[in-house]
């Protein structure tokens, strides 16, 4: 499947991965700053954004995607940031294709299972119909109903999008999100684990990592260290240069090798 992606600047490359119905949008101005060092890759993942919808949406079919997406820019290794569900993507990814990351970033998300993610958000959003609606003032207002915080509809309202004839539509593809929930709820596992420099960011206001999440993350990330943001769980959004810094000085060149810091 051939992602959809925004390219910004130049250097080393790095792939950017948003989190479930999230978009690349989401990430722009982040990789318009990373831009000044880095070649940025910012993905829609498959059934996101701008990206092909498909039945099937599994770690293992999003991390395809990714190699695809090297293989087809001819590139031998890049670094990965991913957020939530795509910081699953990133982590299954570099444990199955570790020669192919240089570091890894995972934005609050552990490698475990979790009860299914954003259920609600789903639910709310596949109960509209969009037909009854004439602007994105009136569907944020229906939505506010169900989702009382305005930060999290307006990440939400990103997906919304007007076809040829000026209906809305949304550009996330509902259907096999909510079907595959519960896929995307399991744990990102390997018999190998990635020896590379990761960096897992936290932030203290979420519950997406915990300490009892230390002994999995040493297992499969053995070179990883864990950073504490204030802020929920969506770290980059809500601290977005304080995020910035931690990532840039880890993807520097003198970044230690072997940093095994765990900060929960």
């Amino acid at each position: 499947m051939k992602l959809f992606f925004q390219e910004y600047g130049t250097g080393q490359p790095l792939i950017i991965l948003h989190g479930m119905l999230g978009t690349l949008d989401n990430w722009h101005t982040l990789s318009k700053r990373f831009a000044a060092s880095y070649r940025v890759l910012a993905v829609d993942l498959r059934n996101h954004g701008r990206s092909p919808h498909s039945d099937t949406l599994t770690y293992a079919a999003m991390a395809g995607d990714v190699l695809e997406l090297l293989d087809a820019q001819h590139l031998e290794s890049s670094h990965i940031i991913g957020h939530s569900m795509g910081g699953k993507v990133a982590m299954a990814f570099a444990l199955a294709n570790p020669a192919r990351v240089g570091k890894l970033v995972v934005v609050d998300i552990a490698p475990r299972s979790y009860r299914p993610l954003h259920d609600e958000l789903l639910g709310a959003l596949m109960s509209i119909d969009l037909s009854h609606f004439q602007s994105r003032q009136q569907v944020d207002e229906e939505l506010a109903g169900k989702i009382p915080d305005k930060a999290v509809r307006l990440f939400l309202m990103k997906n919304l999008a007007r076809d040829a004839s000026g209906s809305f539509f949304w550009k996330a593809n509902l259907a096999t999100i909510s079907k595959s929930d519960e896929e995307l709820s399991t744990e990102i596992n390997a018999p190998a684990p990635f020896r590379n420099p990761t960096l897992f960011i936290k932030g203290n206001r979420s519950d997406y990592l915990a300490d009892s999440d230390t002994p999995s993350i040493q297992r499969l990330f053995p070179n990883a260290r864990i950073e504490t943001i204030d802020a929920g769980h969506w770290v980059h959004a809500e601290a977005p240069t304080r995020f910035a810094e931690i990532v840039e000085q880890f993807l520097r060149p003198q970044e230690p090798a072997n940093c095994q810091q765990f900060l929960l």
